[in-house]
């Protein structure tokens, strides 16, 4: 039996990694997610897999690239600006239909701006990111435990639909120490056979395998354009997660992701104390969005409230997913920044109303 252990969130994420059959990781150290890279070269050659610090960001997400496309199971972690560096390769294992595992260790920004956490790369992360017209999935974890159970589940999703997955956390996360427990990890009962399409050579004769994402004709590009969009509107109806705290008998709403969503809990519980029926809608996947979830809730509660560790990103989504019912509010602190619980109480105070819509 399994054993909690006491370990930083990054180190937890690479521990899991490894444990999932890591066969690569390519990287490039930047704080504050740097320790997941030092776990990596400590103890990845160790259990059978490969490590490279690559030149840059631009590097190691090329060598994710060449060594998904190989078949085998890889993966690259970095911080916003390294994340930034990384998007043009991004675009190309979308459009490749590559699997692989991607970390954002999030700092506050624009620019080099802070190693403090924050929550600013949400647009990116969902939206894109690259050039044309891709998405990919996107876990937000809120612990360090989940920051372990997601780098299994992100490894599984990117194999099932031959796609990156990101893991969308944040400096807070990355530090902080919390036990964990790693789950048993069957690695040959959830490794995908990638033996029709990895290009491994032509054993015996077998057809040719090409991994590109270059389609000069239109006709063939808007093809593969059709092909991942109808990717994507299977993990819509497939992998929408989310988690509900107190909202069966909840007048308004919070939502909040990540490490806001510990926030936002604390100030639920806080409301509550002062007979205010709040509940909270926490998105696990950034994408696929759970806007049924917020759409359904929004037709029982007077207002909804969003947190975030940005200037306002997420709440946009939330925004649709209401669309016009009942007044979204919006509050968050910047540049590392990290709203506190007795400072959301005091939003809910001035935008909380009793009356529940009909």
């Amino acid at each position: 039996m399994n054993k909690k252990q006491l370990m930083k969130g990054n180190e937890a994420l690479a521990e899991a990694a490894i444990r999932a059959g890591l066969q690569g990781y390519f990287g490039y150290p930047i704080t504050p997610q740097s320790e997941l890279l030092e776990y990596m070269s400590r103890e990845l050659h160790k259990r059978g897999g490969a490590f490279v610090q690559a030149e840059s960001e631009i590097a190691s997400i090329n060598m994710v690239y060449g060594a998904a496309g190989a078949g085998a199971r890889v993966m690259t972690s970095t911080s916003s600006p390294g994340y930034s560096l990384m998007q043009e390769g991004i675009s190309y294992i979308a459009c490749a239909e590559l699997p692989c595992l991607l970390v954002n260790v999030v700092r506050g920004g624009p620019g080099l701006g802070t190693i403090q956490p924050s929550q600013g790369d949400y647009f990116q992360a969902v939206k894109g990111g690259g050039h044309g017209d891709y998405k990919l999935i996107v876990l937000a974890p809120n612990s360090v435990q989940e920051m372990a159970d997601f780098t299994y589940i992100g490894f599984d999703l990117a194999d099932q639909y031959r796609m990156p997955v990101l893991i969308l956390t944040d400096g807070a996360l990355g530090q902080m120490m919390e036990s964990v427990v790693f789950p048993e990890y069957d690695i040959e009962k959830n490794r995908t056979n990638h033996s029709s399409w990895a290009t491994t050579g032509r054993v015996n004769g077998r057809e040719q395998h090409v991994i590109t994402s270059l389609h000069l004709q239109s006709e063939d590009m808007e093809k593969q354009n059709q092909i991942l969009q109808k990717k994507y509107r299977k993990i819509e109806e497939n992998e929408v997660r989310f988690e509900t705290i107190q909202t069966e008998d909840a007048d308004f709403l919070l939502v909040a992701y990540g490490l806001s969503a510990r926030i936002a809990h604390k100030a639920v519980n806080l409301a509550r104390e002062e007979g205010l029926k709040v509940g909270l809608l926490r998105p696990i996947s950034l994408y696929p969005f759970p806007y049924q979830a917020i759409e359904d809730l929004s037709a029982k509660v007077s207002g909804i409230l969003t947190v975030e560790m940005s200037a306002g990103q997420m709440v946009e989504d939330v925004r649709l997913a209401v669309n016009g019912k009942v007044p979204v509010g919006f509050y968050g602190r910047m540049g590392g920044m990290i709203p506190q619980p007795d400072e959301i109480l005091e939003e809910i105070k001035k935008l909380y109303s009793p009356k529940r819509r009909q």
